[in-house]
């Protein structure tokens, strides 16, 4: 980041919680540990992902408004719930009172209860969970915990976002879902068909079909099913590998008059397997697109000379200025006292005024519909070299995509 954002973020923390509270932990290092994977099929993912991390770290440690330094501490959790739990034991025996996790939520879930029960049983030594991609919405709903922040829009908060984008689009008659076989996936087609049946229940539901997380290697049985379907629109939350070669099967088979609706269409691998022969043809839904105005735009140009790879999750972004805003107003980085200034916290970010909902802590802002076109313009950034990127079609403000939450918080007495 370059020096006068952060300036920029320091001068409004400081006109909020005045300058003496920014002061008291000044020169602390505040450790964090990413919890995420580094091997299997999601390694490129996680390895993209915790790059993220320290890259930003770095950015956030050269000045910021509570004049703390940041660490990233990172351990392989193998996108196992198992590992997961013990990855967070050893980041807390490393002295880490803050944990950042964000590729499934069954390991997002592990992380919560492990939480509920180690804070619970250690008044004094908290620790706080930034959840910046694990996006079921039971994490912020019936499993809601007050240690949890989800940086990232849940679900549902997508899936309103694509839908009411399609309801004015009258080219899409028949719908065929795929998704990964665990939460995240069975929530993205729960909600597609509850939400297309409100708003345009002309549109049919021809496929309804869920895949192993991360153990397919062909979709050409997949994409063969949604061909003779007769499907003109495909709705999938896959990520990393499952979506790279779910339309790398779809390219090979031909498949070039039905149009992809994706979660994660810029992640690692994807903009490489659609390359252009998807040309108009991939929309994604996000919080934000790899051509961003300001300081954002300067942020993965700088990622992208220092990595040759594209920073697409900048959800981390929100976390770091979060916790710095959070730092400076509680004048502590004591995680329990952090913990009660960021419910509610509203701060500028890249996508506009964004704000940590106290009811249940899930990040409100706004989204982006983008569609999969070639670089060049406004939009000069090119994913994964490939002359494409995605180009920003619709943006809705975060009233929009909002829903509302059941989440029964229960706070520390």
């Amino acid at each position: 980041m370059q020096p006068r954002t952060i300036r920029a973020l320091a001068g409004a923390v400081l006109l909020t919680c005045g300058a003496t509270s920014a002061l008291a932990q000044k020169g602390e290092t505040v450790k964090i540990a990413w919890l995420d994977p580094l091997s299997g099929l999601m390694a490129a993912v996680g390895t993209n992902q915790l790059k993220t991390w320290q890259f930003l770290a770095e950015e956030f440690s050269k000045k910021n408004a509570s004049g703390v330094k940041f660490e990233i501490i990172g351990i392989d959790n193998k996108l196992s719930p198992q590992e997961t739990t013990s990855a967070l034991r050893s980041a807390i025996d490393q002295g880490a009172r803050y944990v950042a996790q964000g590729n499934g939520s069954g390991p997002a879930l592990a992380i919560m209860d492990a939480l509920e029960k180690h804070n619970a049983r250690n008044p004094g030594k908290e620790v706080v969970f930034l959840n910046y991609a694990a996006v079921d919405p039971d994490l912020t709903n019936s499993k809601c915990s007050y240690w949890h922040f989800r940086l990232d829009a849940d679900t549902s908060m997508k899936m309103e976002a694509i839908t009411t984008f399609m309801k004015d689009h009258p080219e899409v008659k028949k719908v065929y879902l795929i998704n990964q076989n665990y939460s995240h996936g069975q929530q993205v087609s729960k909600y597609a068909k509850e939400m297309l049946k409100h708003k345009r229940p002309d549109v049919e539901i021809v496929g309804d079909d869920f895949a192993p997380l991360a153990q397919v290697r062909d979709f050409s049985p997949y994409i063969a099913k949604i061909k003779q379907s007769g499907a003109d629109t495909v709705i999938t939350g896959n990520w990393g590998s499952d979506l790279a070669l779910l339309i790398k099967a779809a390219n090979d088979a031909g498949l070039n008059n039905v149009n992809f609706y994706t979660y994660y269409g810029g992640v690692t691998g994807s903009p490489t397997a659609m390359g252009a022969g998807a040309d108009k043809r991939v929309y994604m839904v996000s919080y934000g697109h790899m051509n961003l105005p300001g300081e954002m735009q300067k942020l993965v140009a700088s990622y992208k000379q220092k990595f040759n790879d594209d920073m697409y999750t900048s959800a981390v972004y929100h976390g770091f200025a979060l916790l710095d805003a959070a730092f400076a107003k509680a004048g502590s980085t004591d995680p329990a006292k952090v913990a009660k200034v960021m419910e509610g916290m509203k701060f500028k970010s890249f996508n506009g005024e964004v704000e940590m909902r106290k009811t249940d802590h899930q990040l409100q802002q706004g989204l982006f519909i983008t569609r999969w076109e070639k670089a060049g313009g406004q939009h000069p950034y090119d994913q994964e070299n490939t002359g494409y990127t995605f180009v920003p079609v619709k943006y809705y403000e975060p009233y929009v995509a909002s829903t509302p939450t059941s989440c029964q918080m229960k706070r520390p007495s």
